[in-house]
């Protein structure tokens, strides 16, 4: 008689990917886990973990779904380090631990690494392995301090360096999560008016096999090995020595802290690519579980790198999709974090035909996402492949870093001025209008307005604010390249000088240029990111492709001189007078653009025409902008010319106005804080200037209020 089979249903899932502990209690009892890994290119799948007395164990995961190799495995408590393997036969020989070619989990919430023994039991060589942590945590009630974009100032920051000389921060905490959220710390960004601080990737990364070779680092850290998982070395020693749950905490206490100063937090984020390199590169994790599933190849079976990187994460499979989506809303989830800035967005919303679509399913899920479409999500709207500049091409809900705002503005305040300066003739002030405006011929036909326009004129890539004033070409050499690498067209204007310089004149000049560059960016409809450091004046001592460069080249120098004070001196009061026009604008400015208004006038207060916005002559500029539901408006003068040139204030909309000065670049612009001025007067714009006024329909006539008691401190 012939027996009917057997149809057994096991409770192992094939979801939730990575590892989640049983439910039941009898279950809990024995630590018992639900694995499960995507891994197309495996036949069969083994986990091998280390418990706590020190012990190998191997298990197989019995169940395959779709490409999910899933089971139940019992006796991995907390703190339990696994990694999955090929088992060379479903029904064979498995290898042990000495001899098997260890993966680790895409979705390990922790990283650590672990010395694997032979078969002789001596230690051979360092594993990658997750970790099993729990996600509890106390937040003690702190909420995400939720910034609307119109009022956000981003800076942009690395943990290691923001505090790594900082010599009130204690020597145990700089560069690390603890000192980004130091008391001093915090102080600092709350003087300054910053409003989210945006992180260097701090996702689990490796350093590239050719700068171990040169015994460099990757100290940006844009070579991401585990999507979930916090890089451990970011922690303080203590945490380190406690392990991974203790790192977890440390940064969800970094978290938690900024937050309560009101302070969001912004994660640089790297999905284009992983620390796998290209062909020959280490097998870490992906490559061995499905190669060709996770990475976008040819016909023939070759990587397609958009990214520079050697291999691209294929956003074609939906696998990949959900990788990234389940990465980003566990990190909103479980960390609190407030958006994300995605690296080489473009490699992320490429279709079947390696084509960027700003329709691809990766924007579709993250815009119907409960959890990520609440977050902001900010596009380096780049890659390096055919058709990978995509500026303004991003849907609603994003924002994208606005690079065509940073040529400009360096071109107008620095080569143009090395050309001027040189004899030559700088370019027209229509292309700095159009930036200062809010860009709205790169992205109102994506549906969206200024505030998806990231300014930004320096990041952690390129030349700081300061070494774009004080350098002609880049200074490389200690990346090991022979000065090939980095951008070589900085558009950046030495003064006169290459690198530093006691000349007092030269020093002068160059902090004015900074201070034009940061006036202009807090002046522009958008939403404006200052680069850590530049508030003061950091330098890379003409590096600018500086991320192998763990040391005193990177890390902020907190030892100020006197322009270092007077720079920051001048960036805070900027951003005071950004706040104070905004909160004194309707709470739909700048996002409704019919009831807003700009006024462009010339030197004469006469309203520009084709002719004048064309003419390289014409490098003096105002503008007057504001809304028809506010009740303030702001005048802003720039001179870009070497010249002092006569100026006369506008009458706009044909009624006279009150002009006071409250902020200026000029040599002149400290003492004359407060002056008002009136429609019709005349004055004069100070060569490379840029001056704002307060402007008020009516009012008093022109004439000098009362003498400030201290720069800066205006009410």
């Amino acid at each position: 008689m012939t027996m009917p089979l057997a149809f057994v249903v096991t409770p192992s899932q094939p979801f939730p990917l990575g590892l989640t502990p049983a439910r039941s209690a009898e279950q809990q009892a024995t630590h018992t886990v639900n694995l499960a890994v995507y891994a197309p290119g495996l036949e069969a799948v083994d986990v091998h973990f280390l418990d706590e007395s020190g012990t190998w164990h191997r298990e197989p995961l019995p169940e395959l779904t779709d490409g999910v190799h899933h089971g139940l495995v019992a006796g991995m408590p907390e703190g339990t380090r696994y990694a999955f393997a090929a088992r060379t036969k479903p029904n064979g020989r498995v290898p042990m631990v000495a001899e098997a070619q260890l993966l680790l989990d895409p979705y390990a919430r922790a990283v650590d690494i672990v010395e694997l023994p032979d078969a002789e039991g001596d230690f051979t060589r360092d594993q990658l392995m997750g970790v099993r942590v729990h996600d509890h945590f106390d937040w003690g009630g702190v909420g995400k301090p939720g910034i609307p974009w119109r009022d956000s100032i981003i800076y942009e920051a690395h943990v290691r360096g923001q505090t790594m000389r900082h010599p009130d921060i204690p020597e145990e905490l700089r560069g690390t999560y603890a000192g980004m959220a130091h008391p001093v710390m915090i102080a600092h960004l709350q003087s300054l008016g910053i409003t989210a601080v945006e992180l260097l990737p701090i996702h689990f990364h490796l350093d590239e096999t050719h700068l171990q070779d040169l015994a460099l680092p990757n100290y940006w850290g844009y070579n991401t090995a585990a999507f979930f998982a916090p890089h451990a070395e970011y922690a303080t020693q203590t945490a380190q020595k406690a392990g991974p749950q203790a790192v977890l905490d440390e940064l969800k206490g970094m978290v938690k802290l900024l937050h309560a100063a009101g302070i969001e937090v912004i994660l640089d984020v790297v999905y284009n690519h992983t620390a796998e390199e290209g062909p020959g590169g280490p097998v870490v994790s992906f490559r061995g579980l499905g190669d060709r599933y996770y990475y976008r190849t040819d016909t023939e079976g070759r990587y397609i790198d958009t990214t520079g990187c050697g291999n691209t994460l294929d956003f074609g499979n939906p696998r990949v999709v959900q990788l990234a989506l389940d990465s980003l809303r566990y990190w909103v989830e479980e960390f609190q974090i407030d958006g994300f800035r995605f690296d080489l967005a473009v490699t992320l919303c490429r279709d079947s035909q390696h084509t960027f679509t700003p329709l691809h399913p990766f924007l579709v899920a993250a815009a119907a996402d409960p959890v990520v479409a609440r977050t902001k999500l900010i596009a380096e709207p780049w890659d390096i492949g055919v058709g990978g500049w995509q500026t303004g091409r991003f849907p609603q809900g994003w924002a994208d870093w606005n690079d065509h705002y940073r040529d400009t503005v360096r071109d107008f305040w620095l080569s143009d001025r090395g050309a001027i300066e040189g004899g030559g003739l700088g370019g027209s002030t229509a292309r700095l209008a159009d930036v200062v405006s809010g860009s709205h011929g790169l992205f109102a036909a994506s549906g969206r307005t200024a505030l998806a326009s990231i300014n930004f004129v320096t990041a952690h890539d390129g030349f700081t604010l300061a070494d774009l004033c004080a350098y002609h070409r880049k200074h490389n050499e200690a990346n090991g390249e022979q000065n090939r690498d980095g951008a070589v067209h900085n558009r950046s204007f030495n003064h006169g000088f290459e690198g530093r310089t006691e000349v007092e004149s030269i020093i002068a000049n160059r902090t004015q240029s900074a201070k034009n560059v940061m006036a202009t960016l807090m002046v522009s409809l958008g939403v404006p990111m200052i680069t850590a450091g530049d508030e003061f004046g950091r330098t890379q001592q003409g590096n600018n492709n500086a991320y192998c460069q763990d040391n005193e080249i990177t890390w902020l120098n907190w030892n100020l001189d006197s322009a270092g004070r007077e720079l920051l001196d001048h960036t805070r009061w900027l951003i005071r007078i950004r706040r104070d026009f905004l909160e004194r604008q309707p709470a739909s400015y700048p996002a409704r653009e019919e009831s807003n208004y700009f006024h462009w006038f010339g030197a004469d207060g006469r309203p520009m025409d084709p002719d004048r916005w064309q003419d390289p002559q014409e490098r003096v500029l105002q503008f007057l902008l504001g809304s028809r539901e506010g009740y303030l408006d702001g005048l802003v003068v720039i001179n870009g010319s070497s010249d002092v040139n006569d100026l006369v204030f506008p009458e706009p909309f044909g009624n006279e106005y009150a002009f006071e000065l409250r902020y200026s670049t000029a040599q002149r612009g400290e003492q004359r804080i407060g002056t008002v001025f009136a429609s019709g007067q005349a004055d004069v714009a100070e060569p490379w200037s840029l001056t704002i006024y307060r402007a008020r329909e009516g009012g008093p006539k022109a004439g000098v209020m009362p003498p400030r008691a201290v720069y800066g401190k205006t009410p």
